[in-house]
């Protein structure tokens, strides 16, 4: 496997690798936050997962598995476009990994009817998700990165097809053009044959009977009514 082809590998699996740890990280739960409401209303307690705590994170996982799949379908200034988004998206994963980090989950994160009434708010977090979705964010940008600095570089699986596609129609025409040709000689046998039929001669397409050449629109009855007629005995022509 060549330079090219493996930094392409590479670039398509961080890129496909970010983009399903991102929508992994996204269906977990990040945090459980029990809230004390006012009396009589019973304490409830509600789990947050990663689409309701930071909704970014599943949309850029969606963006870097489809950046995946453009890599290798586009090519040259095509793929720094597709790594720029992908370093995009995985600037914003790191992002909303940090700030789920460090910031715990409010109000305004939980459901209305949580949050109705509500007099406190405990929040027990759990920091494994928001991580992955940190190595989500690193992986996206280092696989964007690769893709802008040396993707239009990389030859593409397009170009194989697009070589075969031409070659294509020139094996059809050079097969059609050896049926051609075989054809065209066969029937100059053909011809020569029928002239022999005739009792022409082939080689110069005169008629060896009268010395004509019907080519150039010789006639055997057009030859004797312009021939001088023949002499008699006595030196006068008949």
């Amino acid at each position: 496997m060549s330079g090219q082809r493996r930094e392409l590998t590479a670039a398509v699996a961080g890129l496909a690798m970010a983009g399903g740890l991102a929508l992994s990280a996204g269906g977990q739960t990040w945090a459980t936050a029990t809230v004390t409401r006012r009396a009589p209303l019973p304490p409830v307690t509600e789990a947050l997962d990663g689409s309701a705590l930071a909704p970014l994170v599943p949309a850029c996982g969606l963006l870097l598995l489809a950046a995946a799949v453009a890599v290798v379908a586009v090519r040259g200034r095509g793929r720094q476009v597709v790594g720029l988004l992908a370093c995009v998206g995985g600037g914003t994963l790191l992002w909303s990994g940090l700030r789920s980090l460090v910031a715990d989950p409010g109000l305004a994160d939980l459901s209305d009817g949580a949050a109705a009434g509500a007099t406190a708010l405990a929040v027990s977090r759990s920091a494994a998700w928001p991580a992955l979705a940190l190595v989500a964010g690193v992986l996206g940008i280092a696989a964007g990165a690769l893709t802008v600095l040396r993707g239009p570089g990389w030859s593409g699986m397009g170009r194989r097809y697009e070589r075969a596609e031409a070659a294509a129609p020139a094996a059809v025409a050079g097969r059609a053009a050896a049926p051609a040709a075989e054809r065209s000689r066969e029937d100059r046998a053909l011809d020569a044959w029928r002239a022999l039929d005739r009792g022409e001669d082939p080689t110069t397409g005169a008629d060896p009977g009268t010395g004509a050449d019907p080519a150039a629109g010789g006639d055997t009855a057009a030859g004797r009514d312009t021939a001088p007629p023949p002499a008699g005995d006595d030196g006068r022509r008949l």
